[in-house]
């Protein structure tokens, strides 16, 4: 029997240790990276990980005296263009001569236990 949990593909729940809403069939938290429970098929699923985005960029205030700040925003987007979700990430400043580097990356992963059926939709 495996350790993974088989919900519906998406499904939710809070971290223990730094309550952000991870993914229910998460072993490790993406966010504090804890441990969360002992999964036997941990490193066959690992293998079958892929990132199809990864952005990283470096930013550092114009020439001058003047403090900057600045505001981080999430943004996610369906198909249709419709807004799913938006949060601010993270917000300070940058005086001169600070720099702050920025990386996002989506991880994607097969949902186990299900398989595409017709329309896009996802069926066990």
């Amino acid at each position: 029997m495996s350790a993974v949990r088989q919900g519906q593909p998406g499904a939710t729940r809070v971290c223990p240790h730094c309550k952000a809403t991870i993914l229910d069939s998460a072993s490790v938290c993406p966010a504090c990276k804890h441990h969360l429970r002992f999964d036997s098929d941990a490193a066959q699923r690992a293998a079958a990980r892929f990132s199809p985005l990864h952005v990283e960029g470096t930013i550092r205030p114009p020439q001058g005296d003047v403090a900057w700040e600045y505001s981080m925003v999430l943004s996610i987007r369906n198909e249709r263009g419709d807004e799913i979700t938006r949060q601010v990430v993270g917000v300070g400043a940058l005086h001169p001569g600070d720099e702050r580097t920025f990386t996002l990356s989506v991880e994607a992963f097969e949902a186990v236990g299900w398989k595409a059926a017709s329309k896009g939709r996802l069926r066990r």
